[in-house]
């Protein structure tokens, strides 16, 4: 997990420890997290941050490489 600032810039957890409350607990932990950016191409990643409360308020065509990755950019109140 890398934040910087109140955004996450990252958070990667290995597939066999998915569905265990990992992320959650990381969550927690960067409380102060309100932003993040998603590939929109990962629905199960989109779909965990819904559900901690993010909505999409911004879609870009490209990754902040400038590489063809739609990325959706997430924020909670």
């Amino acid at each position: 997990m890398g934040v910087n600032d109140q955004k996450l810039e990252m958070l990667f957890v290995d597939d066999r420890q998915r569905g265990i409350g990992i992320c959650k607990e990381l969550i927690a932990y960067g409380i102060d997290v309100n932003e993040l950016a998603v590939n929109e191409q990962n629905p199960k990643a989109r779909g965990f941050y819904e559900h901690m409360g993010f909505k999409a308020v911004e879609r870009s065509e490209f990754d902040d490489q400038g590489k063809a990755y739609p990325i959706l950019v997430m924020k909670r109140n």
